[in-house]
């Protein structure tokens, strides 16, 4: 293919996506898309409309955004220094493009020309909430600015495009270098036998040990990182393994200090040049939250009220540890609280994490997962034939949705699916890719690479086409991929997301699916997570690999009685991540490096634990916050603000029904296929019937 990143092939011709081509494809999408938005501004205003304005707007940029996002998505899941190039020599003529579009002046009076005539003051629904969000968007990203802070603004956002990728690129690379290879069993006692089986194939996977004289590689990828922290009785393994956990993003070429300090200190100045006190005020203007001091309030007010249950905690685990070892109460190494949580939790309710693996195997997940879908969201989910191409090989494969044939995939590993409604009518398709590998960025999410749009008027349905990700536990010797329950979490969490773009059907682009207020996007997410808990729910996936049997009844009730045991220390430990990201981009953004990370222990000193060596800062690791221009900055709170209305809104399904689909269409009419049409506290209260209720969190975390 002569331009491979800008198919408009629906099923993606991965093998064709070579690094070289990034340039030339990237330029040319570029020049198109500079074209249209001279065409738009050029338009007859006495002739302009809602489609010829508004629309247009979204539709000029689409390629871009769907080849970008391409370059952007292997950059995330098949990274390798050719790829890296291409996208750094393309990184900032494209971010700066798009910073340009909200500065250009001309478009910005084409838009408010457009607003004053009376076919927009006319518009009502949707198409008054396009208009309206597109004009505040452009307000809050400099359209009102005079010439030469538009000209300084550019240069920030395109400075912090380059900067936060370079973090990214130091995460991933430094959390690549570190490798403990170990020959030594005794060293590993303690470990679940998966873990074990893991390190040793791992280590056999880079050429390492024989059959005779096996060698078992543990890196700081989840899977293998977390089970040594939980379990290992070797005090020092731990101790070695925390310290590379510790390296991410610190010391040496991979350091992440300075970059901190200045995409800050940028943040910082883009809040002044666009009139705001900081950074904070910036990004939630548009959210729920509205201002930075609402969030910051959000986050104390919740600390306020689980402060004790925490402390209580922390001193329960003190002196569990103290009666075990029949020794003086003490402060822990941040190496041992994780083993001796594990502890204590099997002690209390003999329950090990351990013991529900072999009821979680990936496949199975999967498939109950989707009949869960079908029951509750009418929704049916089919797998197609895959094929993953070599370079240079030839295939036949689909190129559109009614061609037969398998579908292309960047990785053998890769599954595809495709989504229909109650009515049989094809509304999207996605990739899963769920295991770790050297060349794919760690943690879990969800992302769309071509947004759909249903059928309006003279135009047909546009399908979504999305992904869902994670670094779960791999399969090991020729056995399927048995998950952890929390793994069993994450993967209903990212399908969440998915079902929240996919069952989008607004009729304009830049409102549909999850492009909603932050604060509110985790709520479909994290309320199906809530069905990982539920007995009727759970039986659908929570199946033996071997046996087919339900999870049996005594372990059941010993997971659910497991389940809030340490409940407020989970609330702290996120409201802490909210509580320093809040205080960067509203009071701290002017940090020095040398001052990170006594600035980042004095800040949270009432939502940690005490210990007796103090961790490096977790923002030299912190992506969320950093890997991205904005992404979560000023944001992480989200995810508490968004639990406390899930978990409130699921008590509808308890209610009435966890498998109802009446209480499930409504969530999908009220919630999944609005997208951003209606404010979010609208679309809560037409599902509910009423406004959140701030304690349900607490209620469901036993700390109410």
């Amino acid at each position: 293919m002569s331009q491979p990143f800008l198919t408009s092939d629906f099923h993606i011709r991965w093998s064709t996506l070579k690094p070289e081509a990034v340039e030339a494809d990237i330029s040319e999408a570029l020049k198109r898309a500079e074209a249209n938005i001279d065409a738009l501004i050029s338009q007859d205003r006495g002739k302009m409309s809602f489609d010829s304005v508004v629309l247009a707007l979204d539709e000029d940029t689409r390629e871009l955004n769907e080849s970008w996002g391409l370059v952007q998505h292997l950059d995330s899941l098949c990274n390798s220094p050719a790829l890296r190039e291409a996208h750094h020599a393309m990184l900032a003529r494209v971010s700066s493009f798009f910073a340009k579009i909200s500065l250009n002046e001309d478009l910005w009076d084409l838009l408010e020309t457009y607003s004053k005539t009376e076919q927009a003051r006319a518009l009502t629904g949707v198409k008054k909430r396009a208009l309206d969000e597109t004009l505040e968007s452009f307000r809050e990203h400099g359209a009102d600015l005079p010439p030469e802070k538009k000209k300084r603004l550019e240069e920030i956002v395109a400075r912090l495009s380059e900067l936060t990728q370079k973090y990214s690129e130091n995460v991933l690379d430094s959390t690549n270098k570190w490798e403990l290879i170990l020959d030594d069993t005794s060293r590993l006692v303690g470990l679940p036998e998966g873990a074990v089986k893991a390190a040793r194939a791992d280590a056999a996977a880079k050429g390492l040990g024989t059959e005779e004289a096996p060698k078992y590689r543990i890196t700081l990828k989840a899977p293998s990182m977390i089970p040594v922290l939980e379990h290992a009785e070797d005090d020092a393994l731990r101790r070695e393994v925390w310290l590379g956990a510790c390296s991410i993003g610190q010391g040496g070429e991979h350091d992440n200090t300075a970059l901190v300090c200045e995409i800050l200190a940028l943040r910082q100045e883009k809040a002044a040049v666009l009139g705001k006190a900081h950074f904070a005020d910036v990004v939630l203007q548009h959210r729920m939250a509205k201002s930075g001091a609402n969030a910051l309030k959000f986050v104390e007010d919740l600390h306020a009220k689980v402060k004790q249950a925490f402390d209580r905690e922390t001193v329960e685990l003190q002196e569990y540890r103290a009666e075990s070892l029949q020794q003086p109460h003490d402060l822990f190494q941040p190496w041992e609280v994780g083993y001796w949580a594990e502890k204590r939790r099997r002690t209390l309710f003999d329950f090990d994490e351990e013991e529900v693996r072999p009821y979680f195997p990936m496949d199975r997940v999967l498939k109950g997962m989707f009949q869960l879908a079908e029951k509750v969201f009418d929704l049916r989910i089919q797998e197609r034939e895959t094929v993953f191409v070599e370079a240079g090989v030839e295939v036949a494969v689909s190129a559109t949705p009614d061609q037969p044939g398998p579908v292309e995939v960047w990785h053998p590993e890769v599954k595809f699916f495709e989504v229909r409604n109650e009515k049989g009518t094809h509304i999207g398709s996605f990739f899963t890719d769920w295991h770790p590998r050297d060349s794919k960025r760690g943690g879990a999410w969800m992302n769309h690479l071509k947004g759909g749009l249903p059928p309006v008027e003279d135009r047909d349905r546009r399908l979504h086409l999305g992904l869902i990700c994670g670094n779960m536990t791999p399969p090991i010797d020729g056995k399927p991929a048995l998950l952890t329950h929390n793994e069993v979490c994450t993967v209903f969490h990212e399908f969440g997301h998915l079902l929240h773009q996919l069952c989008g059907s607004v009729e304009v682009p830049s409102l549909n699916g999850t492009s909603v207020y932050w604060d509110f996007v985790e709520l479909p997410s994290q309320l199906m997570e809530n069905f990982c808990w539920e007995r009727e729910s759970l039986d659908l996936f929570g199946r033996h690999h071997e046996t087919g049997e339900p999870l049996p009844p005594k372990l059941f009730k010993k997971m659910i009685s497991a389940r809030n045991y340490r409940a407020a220390s989970g609330i702290m430990r996120q409201l802490s991540l909210g509580k320093l990201d809040l205080e960067l981009h509203t009071r701290q953004s002017g940090v020095a490096a040398t001052e990170l990370d006594k600035l980042s222990r004095d800040l949270l000193h009432d939502y940690l634990m005490p210990l007796k060596t103090e961790a490096p800062t977790i923002a030299r690791r912190f992506g969320h916050l950093f890997s991205n221009p904005v992404g979560y900055a000023a944001g992480y709170y989200s995810y508490k603000w968004a639990e406390v209305l899930d978990a409130d809104a699921f008590t509808r399904f308890q209610k009435e029904g966890v498998l109802n689909p009446t209480v499930g269409r409504s969530f999908r009419d009220n919630i999944l296929s609005k997208g951003n049409a209606e404010d979010p506290a609208k679309l809560f209260r037409e599902f509910m019937g009423r406004d959140p209720d701030p304690m349900a969190l607490l209620a469901r975390a036993g700390l109410a």
